[in-house]
């Protein structure tokens, strides 16, 4: 995994930020490029742009959620489409009905290569690694939807790929962008909390898709028309077409997807991933499932990460829980009916631009799909992230944002201590200005998303074995279990290898 160590030239301190803790805001603030520190990155070979200069994008992917990306980058120009499933993509073909569209991704790039600067790819996650390994290496600048890879390897493949082809790079994880995530990393550094010995984060999510817990490959059904179907499984193993996988539940299939932990814990560890600095993990144990099998992602699962010491900070050691109503830990002495994440006092809550559906400059004039997002039936604290120090806790919601200390009188009593991270832009406006070398990387750029996908691709290597899985990050393996290792490096069909 890439080596985040600044020298002392790089550090950056304010009078109220710890001093055993190092600031490499410089990262976050795109300042290092995308091969990581210690290697460097032309503009000119960027491809420097003036920021008035409209970028040439093309998207893969555009119904659903790609819908969403498309719409949020619309300042720049839109000049290519690709989606095998034409049906998801009736939206955007309408309202860019002089856009050229395509089944075949490659197809467009061959095409309409010369005339594209950049590529937005809104795929099922075992597609990911595959289709930006084929638009980076004819340069063209990508931003990948989260997860960024469906296996540990292929993510450390995109991370070096992208230092070698020397382009911008974006994971969708919008909280990585956010203010709260900045207001949260500030606060622990500045040593308010203490030293943080563990998280626990969590979510309801498997719910409310229909396919996680399902232990059989699902009956042949008749392939729907205009729907690719070679083309949508691309590497993954030929098999019957089913509407258990279209549109959203592929997510719950191992061969596809990367359950709830790919959905949500690229959101909400981001934070965290951030704020503690998080290299490789010494070990990763699936300590409790619900419905587990060997085609799709539990329904419930509860995992256990420990990370080693991190320069001044101390041992961490991170529960994850899915598919649970309400929060699976509360600190002791917070009376519950405290808020525990958010309100109306909550510290850099949600932005424009930063959250999945929020308005763009340019609103589409055509009725979206809904967003599965609105289909699930919010609970108390369905989504969360605690903190918890040696002298208080934290909280953080989904994307970072809405910021708490606890209890509440600490909370209010509050004063923030100054800005050391330099503040993003805006997710999208981020990579944009990366693309065009205003900046020579975009917060999540695959420097940092790859190794953090890493993490949360060990955990679902997890919930396939019982106990234990210690874990050499340097040389990506399982020292202890050589069963889990072949989980590491996806099976993929001949004529779909991805180097």
């Amino acid at each position: 995994m890439p080596d985040t160590k600044l020298s002392r030239s790089d550090q950056t301190r304010s009078p109220r930020l710890s001093r055993r803790y190092f600031f490499y805001g410089a990262l976050l603030a795109g300042t290092i490029p995308a091969g990581g520190f210690g290697s460097t990155l032309s503009l000119k070979r960027l491809g420097y742009r003036s920021p008035n200069e409209k970028l040439n994008l093309a998207a893969i992917g555009v119904g659903g959620r790609g819908l969403l990306n498309i719409q949020a980058c619309d300042s720049e120009n839109i000049v290519a489409f690709a989606d095998c499933d034409p049906r998801q993509a009736t939206n955007m073909y309408q309202w860019y009905e002089k856009v050229p569209h395509y089944i075949d991704f490659r197809k467009m790039l061959d095409k309409e290569g010369n005339n594209i600067d950049a590529v937005i790819i809104t795929i099922p996650d075992h597609g990911h690694a595959y289709t930006a390994m084929r638009c980076m290496e004819r340069g063209k600048h990508v931003y990948l939807e989260k997860p960024l890879t469906r296996t540990v390897w292929e993510a450390r493949l995109l991370t070096e790929a992208a230092a070698k082809f020397k382009v911008a790079t974006q994971m969708g994880n919008q909280g990585y962008s956010s203010e709260g995530s900045r207001i949260a990393a500030e606060i622990i550094w500045s040593g308010e909390i203490g030293d943080v010995t563990e998280v626990h984060a969590w979510t309801d999510r498997p719910n409310p898709y229909a396919s996680f817990g399902m232990n059989t490959v699902p009956p042949e059904e008749q392939l729907p028309k205009g729907l690719d179907w070679d083309m949508w499984l691309g590497p993954a193993a030929m098999r019957p077409y089913s509407s258990a996988y279209l549109p959203f539940d592929w997510r719950a299939f191992f061969d596809f997807g990367s359950g709830a932990l790919g959905d949500i814990a690229c959101h909400l560890l981001g934070s965290v991933h951030m704020a503690l600095r998080l290299g490789a993990p010494t070990s990763i144990e699936a300590v409790h499932q619900e419905g587990k099998n060997a085609c799709t992602f539990p329904k419930r699962s509860e995992t256990h990460f420990q990370f080693p010491a991190r320069g001044a900070m101390p041992p961490v050691k991170i529960i994850w829980n899915d598919g649970i109503e309400d929060a699976p830990y509360w600190p002791p002495g917070i009376p519950e009916d405290e808020p525990l994440v958010g309100g109306n006092d909550a510290f850099g809550g949600g932005e424009p631009g930063l959250t999945p559906g929020a308005p763009t400059t340019t609103p589409l004039k055509v009725a979206a799909a809904p967003s599965r997002r609105n289909l699930i039936p919010k609970m108390k604290n369905s989504s969360a992230a605690v903190f918890v120090g040696t002298k208080g806790y934290l909280t953080t919601d989904t994307y970072g944002a809405n910021v708490r200390l606890l209890p509440l009188s600490r909370h209010t009593e509050y004063t923030l201590p100054p800005k050391v991270l330099t503040r993003s832009p805006g997710h999208y406006a981020d990579w944009i200005r990366a693309c065009k070398g205003i900046e020579p990387a975009a917060c999540s750029n695959f420097a940092v998303a790859g190794p953090f996908t890493e993490i949360v691709q060990l955990a679902a290597v997890a919930l396939h074995f019982e106990g234990k899985l210690e874990w050499d990050g340097a040389k990506m393996r399982f020292t202890n279990n050589p069963a889990a290792n072949e989980f590491l490096r996806p099976k993929v069909r001949k004529g779909w290898e991805i180097v």
